[in-house]
């Protein structure tokens, strides 16, 4: 049987945020709130322009350089729980800005932030069948809650785009997973609705909970055990609470060498949803100064609702080549910070709804953007790599000519 999981990944993110002590002093509260109670610091802010599908396909275009055909790709997945469209899938955007073979299945997937999960597990058996194919998985999503609510502080963007195939070279998987379902309601968002709802205090207990239930499902399935695990990665929408998961998992007082690399890159960027267990795995491949070859990682998957996994996958021989941390580190260093203001009026922001023609300001948005709405249509364009490396924070907020 082949080896089957990750050849490729990359994480793309907004070039803006906004330091959470800047939030904390327009709220009112002690910065110490967020830094220990969350133990977040930044939020990526998306600015007008930047979606699911810009985000999507800036990380894919990083994950697909050096791809000797993409005719190889005969599947893209797309994982959010921010669609743009109740019908069309966001990932047909994706799949025309990239250039991909017309014979090539895409589909859109959906539950919370497990999405990404679910759409690794399905890809697994198809590359098992079908070796010399590969598959774009690609998780994007914008976590918003409402200006002053109590899950404001933990708002956040980003994308993570994996190329899947046979005899990965950077994580096999693992076949033993243990998954829970329970209907419950911790998170949600109607239809009707621009922002999630959230019981914050129930979610994070129900995250606990369906942690031992998948994690025992997993050890009696797989025989394995804490020990057999080199490092853990967690679906992060704060970092405090893998924090207490992993201790929660280990009974006791659990080294935080085991997933603090991990959290390096969700500190900085806030909630992901769908992205953010896969940021987890970026930032502790691109952040440990262990030598993780042939060392067997944990992943925790939650998803809202609620569907729970926790499976394992091995790190290969030779995995530094196929690291983008350079890509990352540079992404996030220069990143453009926000006034309070700014990142209000980056919130604020609307799409039209009524089919008029929406020309869009032009922000930082990488080598992608959403140029115009117009008769409900979206129309997305590549922007001029002169303005898309523009980097610091002297960088102009807003592109004072439109990018054609």
């Amino acid at each position: 049987m082949y080896k089957v999981g990750i050849d490729k990944m990359a994480l793309y993110t907004s070039h803006y945020a906004l330091p959470l002590q800047i939030l904390a002093e327009a709220r009112g509260v002690d910065p110490n709130k967020y830094r220990t109670g969350l133990g977040q610091h930044m939020m990526a802010v998306s600015p007008p322009g930047e979606d699911i599908v810009t985000m999507a396909a800036n990380a894919a275009i990083e994950v697909l350089k050096d791809v000797s055909s993409l005719d190889e790709i005969e599947m893209l997945l797309f994982a959010t729980e921010s669609g743009i469209d109740y019908s069309k899938a966001a990932g047909i955007y994706v799949h025309a800005l990239l250039g991909l073979s017309p014979r090539c299945r895409v589909v859109e997937l959906k539950q919370a932030c497990y999405s990404a999960t679910a759409g690794l597990q399905l890809a697994l058996p198809y590359l098992r069948e079908n070796p010399t194919k590969k598959v774009l998985l690609i998780a994007s999503d914008i976590a918003r809650y409402g200006l002053g609510s109590s899950g404001e502080s933990s708002q956040g963007c980003g994308a993570v785009a994996m190329l899947l195939s046979a005899n990965p070279r950077l994580l096999a998987l693992e076949p033993e997973y243990g998954v829970v379902t329970e209907h419950i309601m911790d998170f949600w968002r109607p239809h009707y609705l621009q922002e999630a709802l959230v019981d914050g205090k129930y979610s994070s207990k129900m995250y606990l909970t369906l942690l031992e239930k998948a994690w025992q499902q997993y050890c009696l399935l797989s025989g394995r055990s804490l020990a057999d695990h080199a490092f853990y990665c967690y679906h992060t929408p704060v970092p405090r609470l893998v924090e207490k998961a992993h201790q929660h998992l280990f009974k006791t007082q659990a080294s935080i060498h085991h997933i603090e690399a991990g959290l390096l890159y969700n500190r900085e960027i806030g909630n992901s949803y769908t992205a953010a267990l896969y940021i987890c795995l970026a930032s502790l491949l691109d952040n440990t100064s262990d030598d993780l070859a042939q060392k067997r990682i944990g992943f925790y998957s939650y998803g809202s609702g609620a569907v729970a996994e926790y499976f394992s996958g091995v790190i290969q021989p030779g995995y530094q080549k196929m690291l983008h941390t350079a890509f990352h580190q540079q992404l996030l260093a220069g990143r453009q910070i926000l006034s309070y203001q700014e990142y209000v009026d980056f919130y604020q922001f609307k799409y039209t709804e009524d089919g008029s023609c929406q020309t869009m300001p032009s922000y930082r948005t990488g080598l992608f953007r959403l140029s115009q709405i117009e008769q409900h249509k979206r129309s997305y364009e590549r922007v001029p790599p002169c303005l898309s490396v523009v980097e610091g924070n002297d960088a102009p907020l807003m592109y004072k000519e439109a990018v054609r």
